[in-house]
């Protein structure tokens, strides 16, 4: 049931509730003033309504009290139950005493009807008011309840909620440490690598650098070897020209004084005799007189001979060169 439902029939209930209140008010003073006019003096006869709006003006605080601390779900003790009870009753014997003293039982009946309706209203609407305050308690419990239930599994959802993101966070985090970790393991394999490489190009340069500077210093080494060899053999062509040319001139010494110890011929030597003689006389110097007197050949011819020898070779290499193939041919060959 709504809210607004509950209302209406509290709303309902309240209404017929004091709708019986006033009518059996109303009727109770109609009914009880006569009754207290014939009881009354007769100077105090305007007093008779008194009594009965008393006893009524109980009975609206005793059904006001009862409906606030119903609302309430208050108890107020035993008096509020002892004012209900005895105005209940005063309310009663007041309407049906007329009767009662008149012995007619059916305006006993008939006069006890407003009031006992007043009691029991009174009464049903004290109940009713309690078991719409306990059920509305029970649904303000139940309402608690369910909101504290649902508070509790929001919460229990927000806390799932909050570890669910704490632990994406931890995996995100996990994740972009490893991912950290990885980034700085492949940076940290790539230096080492690259460190590698370099130390291996470092290497392989300084090998390269060693074996340039080996073979620098083979070339070097063999260069030297062979300035050195080509200046040992420039110096020992050196000597022997030196050697040649002194046992050359030594030769041509001797051959100079054999010539000119040779005594003069008679008869003219045949052409290569006498083209050796003349050789000879080249060599040695001789003048082309002696060369004639050594040959028997003409002036003329001795001439020629002389110029022809000097124009095609130097005599002094072709004496040495002679003379080397007469006195030392194994080593002309060797060299």
């Amino acid at each position: 049931m709504s809210q607004e439902q509950i209302r209406s029939a509290e709303k309902a209930l309240a209404v017929g509730t004091w709708t019986i209140t006033l009518g059996a008010v109303l009727y109770s003073v109609l009914t009880v003033t006569p009754l207290m006019s014939h009881h009354t003096p007769k100077d105090w006869g305007w007093t008779a309504p008194i009594l009965p709006l008393v006893v009524d003006a109980a009975v609206v605080i005793v059904v006001r009290m009862d409906s606030t601390l119903a609302r309430l779900d208050g108890d107020g003790g035993r008096w509020p139950v002892v004012l209900r009870w005895m105005t209940g009753a005063m309310t009663v014997l007041l309407n049906v005493g007329q009767s009662a003293l008149d012995r007619d039982k059916v305006g006993v009946a008939v006069h006890s009807v407003a009031p006992l309706l007043l009691i029991v209203t009174a009464e049903t609407s004290l109940a009713y008011r309690r078991a719409i305050a306990a059920a509305l308690a029970a649904r303000a419990a139940r309402e608690r309840d369910e909101r504290a239930e649902r508070e509790r599994r929001q919460e229990e959802r927000r806390k799932q909620e909050r570890e669910d993101r704490l632990a994406d966070f931890a995996r995100a985090e996990q994740r972009d440490r490893e991912r950290h970790e990885r980034e700085q393991q492949t940076a940290r394999e790539q230096r080492e690598h690259e460190q590698r490489m370099a130390r291996e190009q470092r290497d392989e340069q300084a090998r390269r650098d060693a074996a340039e500077r080996d073979d620098r210093q083979r070339r070097q080494d063999a260069e030297r070897r062979d300035r050195e060899r080509r200046e040992r053999e420039v110096s020992e062509r050196e000597r022997r020209e030196r050697e040649r040319e002194q046992d050359a001139g030594r030769e041509i010494e001797r051959l100079r004084k054999d010539l000119l110890a040779e005594p003069a011929v008679k008869e003219r030597l045949p052409e290569e005799q006498a083209r050796l003689k003349v050789q000879d006389c080249v060599v040695a110097r001789l003048p082309q007189r002696r060369a004639a007197d050594l040959t028997g050949w003409s002036a003329g011819w001795i001439a020629s001979r002389y110029q022809e020898l000097r124009s095609t070779e130097p005599p002094a290499l072709h004496a040495v060169r002679s003379t080397e193939e007469t006195t030392n041919p194994t080593e002309e060959q060797a060299s």
